[in-house]
């Protein structure tokens, strides 16, 4: 009976339930290749357009690490008596109170920020930093943040042939920093450091935190500051170590994440 059926089915009919089976098996294998499809792949990290570093604001987060409160409890407001001053710190001055000069903190602010980012840039850039500082007292700050942030201090007595002559210093052959931080660019009474005039000649930029009886003029980035209490010499060391660090930290995130490549395509930005 169903050979019956099946003979009397117009062939129309029949090609019809033939394309809805394959339909229905092609709708099948379908949805199990879906099912088995393996997932897809992490895209990896698309490289940003190589930018230099003085183009992105606050790249080394520099601008956090003091307030102007922090100045003032570190005693960096206080300057010399009014005898002392030295005509090109004038700018520099706020007033005086009982005879002592004040130094103009929002002034300083800016000048130490830009002394910061000078250093975290040359930390960056794999220079090397130089911290010197003639003080018996405060020599030790001195040498503690040049260990920490892995760069060097000179704190004895200054002779020229440190920088024109190193190699017949040393007895080895000594690459020249590529920066000095000075904590005082004054080395005796009103007489300016050695290393400020030296670095001058040679063309190795310089820090300098310049008191009221300094002469900033051949200081590359001068710092109007108390160069006297050991709170603000702490202060200062404590400053430059961490903007150093943070431009160390910086070199190695950008590495790591991007490769050394393109780390040297920022420094050619």
């Amino acid at each position: 009976m169903a050979s019956i059926l099946f003979r009397t089915l117009p062939r129309r009919c029949l090609h019809t339930a033939t394309s809805a089976a394959a339909n229905k098996s092609f709708a099948a294998q379908t949805v199990m290749s879906a099912t088995i499809t393996p997932p897809i792949q992490e895209i990896s990290k698309l490289e940003p357009p190589p930018i230099s570093s003085l183009q992105q604001g606050d790249f080394f987060n520099l601008k956090s690490l003091f307030t102007m409160e922090d100045l003032v409890e570190s005693r960096v407001h206080f300057g010399h008596k009014d005898g002392m001053l030295d005509p090109y710190m004038r700018p520099y001055i706020f007033g005086k109170r009982l005879g002592v000069l004040i130094f103009d903190l929002e002034r300083t602010t800016k000048l130490l920020n830009q002394a910061l980012l000078v250093a975290a840039e040359i930390a960056y850039r794999k220079g090397i930093i130089l911290f010197v500082n003639q003080s018996r007292q405060t020599g030790h700050l001195a040498e503690a943040a040049a260990k920490e942030c892995g760069e060097y201090a000179y704190c004895r007595r200054w002779t020229n042939k440190i920088l024109s002559d190193a190699q017949q210093t040393f007895n080895s052959v000594t690459r020249l920093p590529d920066l000095i931080i000075l904590l005082s660019v004054v080395e005796k009474v009103n007489e300016l450091h050695e290393a400020v005039t030296m670095s001058a000649k040679m063309l190795i930029p310089t820090v300098g935190i310049c008191d009221t009886n300094a002469d900033p003029t051949l200081v590359t980035y001068p710092v109007p500051g108390n160069d006297d209490t050991p709170q603000s010499i702490e202060l200062y060391c404590k400053l430059f170590k961490q903007a150093i660090l943070n431009g160390k930290q910086k070199r190695d995130e950008i590495i790591e994440m991007y490769g050394l490549d393109y780390y040297d395509k920022t420094l050619r930005a």
